[in-house]
Parts: structure tokens; sequence; C-alpha cells
């Protein structure tokens, strides 16, 4: 039997998997153990939540990735679409950019850090 923690759209699950010869039914106590964890994102958003109250506005990460490039410092004053953050993910550089003029209150990750989809990367005014 094998175990895994697999993350779809934001929600966790604990998965066990139990090898079978080839050709085999599958084994029908298998099936319920898929959404055995959806417990560990509530746990989440309560983190994040203390992180969003520096700011009215929260822009968190569209998915999970690592910070390639913090752009901005707190205190910094923004323009709607000019970029906080640059997020790899899947290979690719994600701009994450402001989605409306104001001021930067905290930026929450730094240049190195692995974030999930959700977390809060930066908080404005």
């Amino acid at each position: 039997m094998k175990y895994y923690n697999i993350t779809v759209n934001g929600v966790a699950y604990s998965v066990s998997v139990e090898e079978t010869a080839a050709g085999a039914a599958p084994v029908a106590a298998a099936a319920p153990a898929a959404p055995k964890a959806p417990a560990a994102p509530a746990a989440a958003p309560k983190a994040a939540a203390p992180a969003a109250a520096a700011g009215a506005v929260a822009v968190k990460a569209p998915m999970p990735g690592n910070i390639l490039d913090v752009k901005v410092a707190a205190g910094a004053s923004v323009k709607a679409g000019d970029v906080l953050v640059i997020l790899e993910a899947m290979k690719m550089e994600n701009e994450i950019v402001a989605p409306q003029d104001g001021t930067v209150a905290s930026v929450n990750v730094n240049k190195g850090d692995t974030v999930n989809s959700g977390d809060v990367l930066v908080s404005m005014n």
C-alpha cells in the first residue's frame, strides 16, 4: 500500500493506493479512501487571514510555484497592472500584478520561497 497527499483545486486529499496483480479486480474498500482529509485546507485559510489583515486587498497566488523575484517593497506606491511578484510554475514565469492602484501594505514572500495556490503574496491598501 502506498500513501500520497494530493491537492486538487486547493483541497488536500490523503490517498492510499494498493497494488494488485495484472488483471485483478480493484478492491472495493479502496474507493472511499480518496477524499480522506479535507480538514487540512480548513487550517490554511485561518493562517492566511492574519496576513491579509495587514492590507485591504490581498493579492494571492493563483497556482502553486516558486517565487523568482519580488518587485515591490512595503510602502511602495503601485498602479493597476504593475508587476508585484514573479511566480514560476510549471517552468513558466508568471507576473503577478496589482489588481488596482494603491500602496503595498506588506510583502509576505521572499525570493526563493515556495507557495501554494491561495497563499497571500502581497497585501495592499
